[in-house]
């Protein structure tokens, strides 16, 4: 990014949700149709809701092992405190949405599209972001472990107090995407993806020996 050039800040989510409806209908459905409904400290393990849309929707406490969420669409909802071990949403579509508080692991949203979303504390181990789309996506005060970045498409996003932990850029396309805020910053893989990127002075000298070996450059002492 060229030097004083303004980064342009992602638009957040405004959620105003309506009295919700507890779900009380068993087992996700695959292509359900699910409109201000509120999903409570339920087990949802190993369910099947591919293809399924929610709208209007409030997701607290429930438990996520391997529930199926293929092409899934969340619509202005918020998640709060979901946790589990390998969600698939692959494909699926986020759009003004919060996520709060999550403790998730292997979450695949490979190929998946997240617009106006907010990630806000909790955190997300081996999160697979392969070829998604990002478009004005806010992670606060969040930790991410190892995440999958690759081939991925970034637009206006931002990182504010939050870690990321041997996160792989390899081949992904950045613009005013914004690291400054970022506690912790640790590229594994790909410094070349940051192109488009705008990283604090204090993050280029730590990165620094990750952009001579990208460079081709030895470091080394007189």
């Amino acid at each position: 990014m060229v030097r004083g050039a303004a980064v342009k800040k992602a638009r957040r989510p405004e959620l105003r949700l309506p009295p919700l409806v507890a779900y009380e209908k068993g087992e996700l459905e695959p292509d359900g149709d699910y409109d201000g409904v509120e999903f409570r400290d339920l087990d949802l393990v190993g369910q099947d809701g591919a293809g399924a849309r929610f709208m209007d929707c409030a997701v607290t406490g429930c438990a996520l092992d391997e529930t199926r969420l293929t092409r899934a669409r969340f619509l202005d909802s918020r998640l709060t405190e979901v946790r589990g071990v390998g969600t698939d949403l692959a494909g699926a579509t986020l759009r003004d949405v919060e996520l709060v508080d999550a403790r998730l692991g292997g979450v695949q949203l490979h190929g998946a599209v997240l617009e106006r979303v907010v990630v806000r504390g909790g955190k997300i181990d081996y999160l697979n972001l392969r070829q998604a789309r990002l478009k004005d996506v806010v992670f606060e005060s969040c930790v991410l472990a190892e995440p999958d970045f690759g081939g991925a498409v970034l637009e206006r996003v931002e990182f504010q107090d939050c870690t990321l932990k041997a996160a792989d850029l390899g081949a992904a396309k950045m613009t005013d995407v914004d690291l400054r805020g970022a506690a912790h910053l640790e590229i594994t893989r790909g410094v070349r993806g940051l192109t488009g990127a705008v990283i604090s002075p204090h993050q280029l000298l730590d990165l620094a020996e990750l952009f001579a070996g990208e460079l081709g450059v030895r470091v080394e002492s007189d």
